[in-house]
């Protein structure tokens, strides 16, 4: 429950504090005379976006501070304690400066707007005389069935639930979107795998087919000059390497007492010997072996030209194709577990499915449920408000199987047929605007009773209405008050008459200063201003007689 507000430099006011209590008030007074000033300042309060332009002339910020009852608020306790502030008190202040910076404290810790908003959402409810425009549209229609169905809280695990569902359906979306191309993909991959794959590549592949195709390019001249070495080692008549070793060694076997370095020499001359025929006979083996194959010769050659072609075609050296291979076999490897993928999200999305109608048809339930009460609730309203005949209907549209939507399984609208035997129209339809601010506040006043925020505000939700129909509204506000507390900005004083408290706000205007004032009226001053009300400027004995009857009349 608010208890009191706080406003320092705004707009027309220096400095002004109210107090509230529990039951219904009403604020009246003088057109500009700032009877909105209240619940302007306390949106300010409760986190709305700071206007600087409502900074008190000549000072440099603004500042307003709200107090709240809390200990019946369970919800708002808990909101304390989670966002770490106390929770013994409830003080929400806010500043702002002309320069556009912006500050919110809740029990004197600094907080972001955002949580000056969520607290405010569990300490009041306001209802403006503009709101039927909201009517107006379908998603208003669907918020209002759910806080009066109490499924706010199943809504909201529909929508996450259904977000969860469109997530995964996107993506197994785009991968069926371009199944038609990763086929195509995955077929070229196959085809340049196995291509590669038959050269049977490895890191000296390329180097000994380019030694062989040199060999075997070059095999007469080496077989001539392989022939040409044998001769000079061992078969050129007259002298050959093998021959002259030879005489050399049996010169120097036939000597006595040879020094040492002749006995060296002859042991490595007979070394000599050895490797020379040794090397002979190597080449020998090699001449009876070699063997020009030109077949052998053109098919290294193609071996090569197709390495070198598909080196090319991946514009890589020849040496870097068994990394191209390597990393085509693994693009081959994730699209071939491509289709796992598709059926593993097909199998989370059936999950997800399953998951978001069990709740979405639970929702529906509460919905239809609820419907039917709440259409009943505000028609008994709509008689009371001088709406004789009218009917509303809260009309429940199934959506097709499978058309999944993030608020539920079914389209909501009110409809209204104004007189006994017309067709349901959508709220649009309603020509006149006095019939749509009257069902607007017959839904207002629905809403507000099944509302769990301790705090209702209405401001000149009584618009264009009078009369008996004007005395009913004042009823209905009173009988909300009763329970809890309502805050009614008025301009008919029907309904500031059935007000447990009344405070009249009006404008002081002296010299270059103007200064708006609040002020609680006692019984007297009460009348006096209801005969205002009733009379406009010049109060007679007939408009206070009137206003006295009013307020004896409201009071039984």
């Amino acid at each position: 429950m608010l208890q009191s507000i706080n406003i320092k430099n705004y707009t027309l006011v220096e400095s002004l504090e109210i107090e509230f209590s529990a039951g219904a008030t009403a604020i009246t007074g003088e057109t500009g005379a700032g009877k909105s000033l209240v619940l302007d300042a306390l949106g300010m309060a409760l986190g709305d976006r700071a206007d600087t332009g409502t900074i008190r002339h000549g000072k440099d910020r603004a500042e307003i501070t709200a107090i709240f009852e809390i200990d019946d608020i369970a919800a708002a306790k808990a909101w304390l304690r989670d966002n770490d502030f106390d929770d013994d008190q409830c003080i929400l202040r806010r500043l702002y400066t002309t320069e556009g910076r912006s500050r919110g404290y809740i029990n004197g810790q600094s907080c972001t707007m955002q949580q000056l908003q969520q607290l405010g959402e569990m300490l009041t409810d306001i209802h403006s005389q503009h709101e039927h425009q909201s009517l107006l549209r379908r998603g208003t229609h669907r918020q209002l069935l759910d806080e009066y169905s109490n499924a706010t809280d199943l809504a909201k695990q529909v929508s996450e639930q259904y977000g969860a569902w469109n997530a995964v359906h996107r993506k197994l979306d785009s991968l069926m979107a371009r199944s038609d191309e990763l086929i195509a993909r995955k077929d070229l991959l196959s085809f340049q795998v196995n291509e590669l794959q038959q050269l049977d590549l490895n890191p000296t592949t390329i180097e000994k087919l380019e030694i062989e195709q040199q060999t075997l390019a070059n095999a007469e001249q080496i077989l001539q000059d392989s022939y040409a070495v044998v001769a000079i080692c061992d078969q050129t008549e007259g002298f050959n390497i093998r021959d002259g070793l030879n005489r050399a060694l049996s010169t120097l076997g036939s000597l006595k007492h040879k020094p040492q370095a002749l006995s060296n020499a002859e042991e490595m001359l007979q070394t000599a010997l050895i490797q020379v025929e040794e090397a002979t006979s190597e080449i020998e083996g090699h001449i009876d072996r070699f063997e020009a194959d030109p077949q052998r010769l053109q098919q290294v050659e193609e071996e090569l030209g197709v390495i070198f072609q598909l080196a090319r075609k991946h514009r890589v050296n020849g040496d870097q194709l068994g990394e191209t291979l390597q990393a085509l076999e693994s693009e081959l490897q994730d699209l071939e577990t491509g289709g796992e993928s598709i059926e593993a999200l097909q199998l989370q999305l059936d999950e997800l499915a399953a998951v978001y109608e069990a709740s979405a048809s639970k929702l529906s339930k509460l919905r239809n449920k609820g419907a039917t009460t709440m259409a009943a609730e505000i028609n008994q309203q709509l008689q009371l408000l001088s709406m004789e005949g009218a009917e509303l209907l809260v009309q429940l549209t199934a959506l097709p199987a499978g058309d999944y939507r993030a608020n539920g399984l079914e389209e909501i609208e009110f409809l209204i047929a104004t007189n006994p035997g017309q067709p349901h129209k959508p709220l649009k339809k309603i020509a006149s605007g006095g019939e749509l601010s009257r069902v607007s506040l017959a839904i207002q006043v629905v809403a507000a009773a099944h509302s769990k925020t301790p705090t209702l505000v209405f401001d000149e939700v009584d618009v264009g209405i009078g009369g008996s129909t004007a005395n009913n509204v004042g009823l209905l506000l009173k009988k909300l008050g009763d329970r809890g507390q309502v805050i009614s900005v008025t301009h008919q004083p029907q309904v500031a008459a059935h007000a447990h408290h009344h405070y009249r706000a009006s404008k002081i205007v002296e010299a270059n200063n103007a200064e708006s004032l609040m002020v609680a009226l006692d019984r007297q001053q009460r009348m006096n201003e209801l005969a205002r009300m009733l009379g406009g400027a010049q109060v007679t004995d007939q408009t206070l007689s009137h206003a006295a009857e009013l307020l004896s009349l409201a009071s039984n």
